[in-house]
């Protein structure tokens, strides 16, 4: 009964606990690195210019990173999907 109500105790904790924004960061940070080497070589593909292809990528990197952000932290305030 006791272990019952301390092991309780501990998922509710966990269950309460969500992202701290640092992780957010982090998340949004190592994402965007990919999408914008992804954005970068598709521009380089398609303008065959990479100095139009790294100003594309330069002003992607800073908006993206920005709206996932706010993404992440609208979402982890939303109780769809968690247990």
């Amino acid at each position: 009964m006791i272990l019952d109500q301390v092991f309780s105790r501990r998922s509710e904790k966990k269950e309460k606990t969500s992202e701290k924004p640092v992780r957010s960061i982090a998340k949004a940070i190592s994402w965007r690195i990919i999408g914008t080497l992804d954005t970068i070589i598709v521009s380089w593909l398609l303008t065959g210019e990479i100095k139009t292809a790294l100003a594309i990528g330069t002003v992607e990197v800073i908006t993206k990173m920005l709206l996932y952000f706010g993404h992440e932290r609208i979402w982890n305030k939303i109780n769809f999907g968690k247990e």
